[in-house]
């Protein structure tokens, strides 16, 4: 049987390994597992969201309502954007599948960083566009310009902060290198994390109406699955001109989100509380991690995120450490296909990291 040849060099994405698999495959009890690989928010689901998806189980057997009224109005009240301006997807990387579909075809060139979300090259490839990349670890805005200038992509993509690394871009950077992007080209400002970075530090806060006020070619996407403990439901969104809008619901199938998923990410938006707290606690965590790479000298970036990338010696194997950590129930992110010698924590509860420190001294 023959399939699309765009499949051909595409390798398909490892997400993190599930509890489920561990448990499988080492026979290690659900409750000896420790997951920090996803990025999931340790600190679980709001409890104002549990209790109103409890409330609608009931309409599992309908359709959800595809026109999503009750989360785009609540989009809508946060970010003071329109309706017009929102795309909702399952998870914000079905609105990075829409945008690369709508814009880019076989000769296609997608510029992005280095070291970045893998799906935005997994996408180039399912429409025959050619990859991009910078030579830099973290994004380098001026190397973004020179390549931007020399090949002409028809989408850019800037992931701040930074899947895997953590780094994170100042918004007025961002907007000084838009400004020298012509209007046919779409760039595309990947969220995912910002409610993190802008905690950390309010230069990384994007202000996502005046963004895309003032740049019509540019998507703000974000997401439910991080902050707001959200992972399993499956919930992203993207905020653009209603013109880029528009042609990205050509490509939406219909009732792509589900009802408990809809009221989950509507209520979630309402609790701040919850996610300041999940935040707050995140970064008194991180603070354990840098301490432990100081003792263990080994590197640590600079995270705005809920996850931090441990980068190992040239004594240590990243393979051989997360999987020795692995059959101890203990689930990180090896990097080594990003031909990075590093391993990447999500940052988990007090009880959580103190295992995985006892854990990989032992394997240092």
């Amino acid at each position: 049987m023959k399939f699309n040849k765009n499949l051909e060099n595409i390798k398909t994405y490892e997400a993190g390994k599930p509890i489920e698999l561990v448990v499988r495959e080492y026979g290690i009890e659900p409750k000896d597992i420790v997951k920090l690989a996803s990025n999931e928010n340790p600190y679980g689901t709001s409890p104002k969201v549990i209790e109103a998806v409890s409330a609608i189980v009931s309409k599992m057997a309908l359709y959800p309502d595809d026109s999503m009224i009750k989360l785009k109005k609540a989009l809508s009240a946060r970010f003071d954007v329109k309706d017009e301006n929102i795309i909702i997807g399952s998870g914000s990387d079905q609105v990075i599948e829409f945008l690369i579909h709508a814009k880019a075809h076989t000769g296609s060139k997608i510029l992005m960083n280095s070291i970045t979300f893998a799906m935005y090259e997994i996408y180039a490839k399912h429409v025959g566009a050619e990859v991009i990349r910078t030579s830099s670890q973290e994004h380098n805005l001026d190397e973004f310009y020179e390549l931007y200038k020399k090949e002409k992509p028809e989408i850019i993509f800037i992931c701040t902060p930074n899947n895997p690394t953590g780094d994170a871009l100042d918004a007025d950077k961002i907007y000084d290198f838009l400004g020298k992007i012509d209007s046919d080209t779409l760039v595309v400002i990947d969220a995912a994390y910002l409610e993190y970075a802008i905690a950390k530090d309010v230069k990384k806060k994007i202000d996502a109406k005046a963004l895309i006020e003032q740049f019509d070619n540019v998507i703000y996407l974000g997401t439910f699955s991080k902050a707001y403990g959200l992972g399993g439901m499956r919930v992203g969104y993207g905020l653009a001109d209603s013109k880029i809008i528009k042609e990205l619901y050509k490509l939406r199938p219909p009732f792509n989100i589900t009802t408990l998923s809809l009221e989950a990410a509507s209520v979630a938006l309402g609790d701040e509380e919850f996610v300041k707290k999940s935040v707050t606690l995140n970064f008194e965590q991180m603070k354990r991690y840098e301490e432990f790479a100081k003792e263990q000298k080994i590197d640590i970036i600079n995270s705005y995120t809920n996850f931090v990338t441990l980068c190992l010696n040239s004594s240590q194997n990243s393979t051989k450490i997360s999987t020795q950590l692995l059959q101890k129930g203990m689930i990180v992110r090896d990097l080594s296909s990003y031909n990075m010698n590093a391993i990447r924590v999500t940052i988990g509860t007090d009880e959580q990291n103190s295992r995985f420190f006892k854990l990989v001294t032992q394997f240092l």
